[in-house]
């Protein structure tokens, strides 16, 4: 099969299509024939070098984490689904990679809705995965007021729709440029930076529940000051959040993976109730230029690759 891959880390230029050894769904598993693939940060950190923990990646590495696509191989066990079915799911998160290819292993996944799109449905699986992980962790339910820091990215813009479904309210925080964005999301917006304690309190008199930093800008001082409880905040973006007594949650840092959403995410697409924003689409051949745009901050939504 031909894959995205490369065999060293360094910039993106190190990204090349060639190749690959094709993989096959063992138990438990799928394979589909790709059509589109997310773009996560992990992607860019791993490829970069920039993530500061011990990976062993085996080479070369293709990168991806989220995919769509059609199924093509069932694996022994696997019910539900059928060969030509239409899916969007994750891969086994402990390889860090392997679906930006013209074939890929998922380990969980759901049907795609028709109110998404091929790269739509790509962005979504590994944000939802980690919002749902992520309000499970804070216990997000009816009634709760949750603060998404950095809620105009991709785990940002799938944690205010998953947490509004859930009965929640949702503060969000962003450039003022998104701030109608957000709106529309469910999510009532507000700035980042100096002053959020007090705007915050305007917003939410009876303060907040529980904290998401989905952006590692180092705000947690200023996050776990207005959550009154390092407990009652979870980090998915900054790598020192034990400093500060907040657990980070990751996707090989030992947590109960947030696979349900999945199927929650694509129920309530049907429902017009989730969408997946896209900030770029990119040829597969383009990755370097999509991997530049992801890692230069500032994304709304997903940066998603297409496969012919």
């Amino acid at each position: 099969m031909f894959a995205l891959q490369y065999s060293e880390q360094g910039p993106p230029e190190v990204l090349t299509v060639g190749e690959a050894e094709e993989p096959h769904a063992g138990p438990g598993e799928i394979r589909i024939a790709v059509r589109a693939v997310g773009v996560t940060p992990a992607d860019w950190k791993l490829r970069s070098g920039a993530i500061p923990i011990e990976v062993r990646l085996d080479w070369p590495h293709i990168p991806g984490i989220d995919a769509s696509g059609v199924v093509d191989e069932v694996g022994e066990g696997v019910g539900g689904v059928a060969v030509g079915d239409a899916v969007f799911g994750v891969v086994d998160f402990e390889k860090f990679g392997g679906a930006a290819a013209e074939f890929a292993v998922l380990v969980a996944w759901a049907a795609k809705p028709d109110a998404l799109s091929w790269e739509e449905a790509a962005g979504a699986g590994g944000n939802v995965e980690t919002a749902t992980r992520a309000l499970r962790l804070l216990d997000v339910g009816e009634g709760t007021t949750l603060l998404v820091e950095g809620a105009a990215g991709g785990v940002g813009t799938a944690t205010v729709q998953l947490a509004v479904a859930r009965g929640a309210t949702v503060i969000g925080t962003a450039r003022e440029a998104n701030h109608d964005f957000l709106t529309g999301l469910g999510a009532v917006p507000t700035t980042y930076g100096p002053g959020l304690a007090e705007r915050v309190a305007a917003l939410a008199p009876g303060g907040v529940h529980a904290v998401l930093d989905a952006a590692g800008s180092g705000s947690l001082p200023d996050l776990v000051a207005l959550a009154g409880d390092a407990k009652r905040v979870v980090s998915v973006a900054d790598m020192g959040a034990h400093e500060h007594g907040v657990h980070l949650t990751w996707a090989g840092s030992g947590d109960t993976p947030g696979y349900e959403g999945l199927a929650v995410a694509a129920r309530l697409a049907a429902e017009g109730r989730f969408r997946v924003p896209l900030h770029g689409v990119f040829p597969l051949a383009d990755a370097a230029k999509a991997h530049e745009v992801s890692a230069a901050g500032h994304v709304r939504g997903k940066v998603v690759l297409t496969v012919p």
